[in-house]
């Protein structure tokens, strides 16, 4: 019986502080750590997810890598028993919610900004984003001769090399591989830093010299020269109806628009492609898996446009998946997708953001699904009652356990926001142990569930063709059960 049982089993990681190591690169919490994971194992959790900040790492010089930190930090997650997903973060903590540190990307990367800041993202009235470097300089070869994706490909190496003996031992079972703000793969379309409030729908972030000019050829090739990046979408703040670019017969919906959104969209799956395929050779052979982590855009989901989803680039509407699309890529690479606002209830959203969470996490888990991908979630958040924990077991289970076998759909895992004394004390502390034993479908703690093979090389590239193909028609989602069968 337990045997079947276990089929259903979903771990559980917990987020570390964000400044579990310090601004200047020093693990100076040692004792405080080692007793916030004694609390996990005792909760039984399965693990720890960490942000390894780039900013860090090689802030001192180009090439020049100090582990010594994050080395203190992984020996104690060793000591204690917990396997560790790494997220390797090359964006800059700081300017998103629940920020509460401020770590930049290296300063040398920054200095090469003073003089061109087209290396940073840029809207449309030319204010730039410090938080992460854009697309546009993936391939151009600015930094002291290395490219954007060279110097995360050398980061990953490094982290590869230094950290053998956590691979070796089976400690580190995920990769995380950061592809934009908040190590989410989107444009940073809504920051705070710039004056953005919720549920504005954002802008488009595409206005630095390298990609007006990417767009600029491909608008070229496609025979409309004169076509020119979207000057009608507004600003952070807007309503959809307000612009004329998300207004019903809206620019979206004209060919120009559907080409801009096309070309927009297919950049960030690209982008994402390129970094996989870099992560995967440095971590082949290792026992690892690749992932990465998609946004939960969720104000905006019930009109047409979808607008606030778009200008992140989801190219995802009524009748186009756009989730799809980035599911069928991840393929190539056997990576898991991680997505958030797993513990969101629509009844609790205001009614003019027109969000639709359950709806969003319902497309996207069924999207990856239908690819075969393994799906993990985690909360957008910080919650500690029982209808947040109830959401998220649903959303793990969406069909319930299954007594005889593996359920058709569950999730791979769930990772927690994040790990506080608030969590870890009183009823809160009570509520989540008996969270994780429900994940667990009431059963101990099982460190051989879900054995991770050695990672092989990355299949050939997918022409983007043929994953544009997988956008429509846009099928229904899989059932899911209005509450979860094992509550809390």
């Amino acid at each position: 019986m337990a045997g079947n049982l276990l089929d259903n089993y979903v771990q559980v990681y917990v987020m570390l502080p964000l400044d579990v190591i310090t601004a200047d690169n020093t693990f100076e919490k040692a004792d405080e750590t080692r007793a916030q994971l004694q609390k996990l194992v005792e909760a039984g959790a399965d693990g720890v997810m960490i942000d390894i900040w780039w900013g860090l790492v090689e802030g001192k010089a180009p090439g020049v890598y100090d582990w010594s930190a994050y080395k203190q930090v992984f020996k104690l997650v060793h000591e204690a028993g917990l396997k560790l997903q790494a997220i390797m973060s090359c964006h800059q903590c700081g300017g998103n919610v629940g920020d509460v540190v401020n770590i930049p990307i290296p300063q040398w990367v920054r200095d090469v900004g003073e003089a061109n800041p087209d290396i940073f993202y840029t809207n449309r009235r030319k204010m730039r984003n410090i938080e992460y470097l854009t697309i546009g300089v993936d391939d151009q070869p600015l930094f002291q001769g290395r490219t954007a994706i060279q110097l995360y490909a050398d980061y990953m190496k490094s982290f590869r090399e230094n950290m053998a003996e956590f691979l070796d031992a089976g400690v580190i079972v995920d990769i995380e591989v950061g592809l934009g703000p908040a190590g989410e793969m989107r444009y940073p379309s809504y920051p705070q830093s710039q004056g953005w409030v919720y549920p504005g729908i954002g802008e488009f972030i595409c206005y630095d010299k390298y990609l007006e000019a990417d767009f600029k050829a491909a608008a070229t090739k496609a025979g409309h020269p004169e076509w020119e990046l979207p000057d009608d979408a507004g600003e952070y703040n807007d309503t959809p109806e307000k612009t004329q670019f998300f207004a019903d017969n809206g620019t979206y919906q004209t060919e120009k628009g559907k080409f801009f959104l096309t070309w927009y969209s297919n950049k960030l799956i690209k982008h994402g492609d390129k970094i996989l395929d870099e992560a995967n050779k440095v971590f082949l052979g290792c026992r690892v898996q690749l992932a990465i982590k998609v946004s939960g855009i969720h104000w905006w989901y019930r009109v047409p446009n979808h607008a606030a989803e778009l200008t992140a680039g989801y190219y995802n509407l009524d009748d186009r998946d756009g989730y799809r699309t980035i599911a069928h890529m991840l393929t190539r690479h056997r990576a898991s997708m991680n997505f958030t606002c797993a513990e969101m209830r629509d009844n609790e959203q205001s009614s003019e953001a027109k969000s639709a969470p359950e709806e969003l996490v319902q497309q996207v888990l069924s999207a990856g699904w239908r690819e075969g991908l393994h799906i993990a979630c985690e909360n957008a958040l910080s919650r500690y009652d029982a209808t947040a924990y109830n959401t998220i077991l649903r959303n793990a289970r969406p069909q319930g356990i299954n007594k005889n076998g593996p359920p058709e759909h569950k999730l791979y895992g769930f990772t927690y926001l994040r790990v506080s004394n608030e969590l870890l004390e009183g009823q809160n502390y009570a509520t989540f142990k008996t969270f994780v034993r429900r994940m667990h479908a009431n059963l101990d703690y099982n460190t051989n569930i879900d054995p991770i093979a050695p990672m092989e090389r990355s299949k050939p590239e997918i022409p983007i063709e043929e994953i544009l193909e997988v956008a429509q028609p846009k099928l229904e989602p899989f059932p899911f059960i209005e509450n979860t069968d094992l509550p809390v």
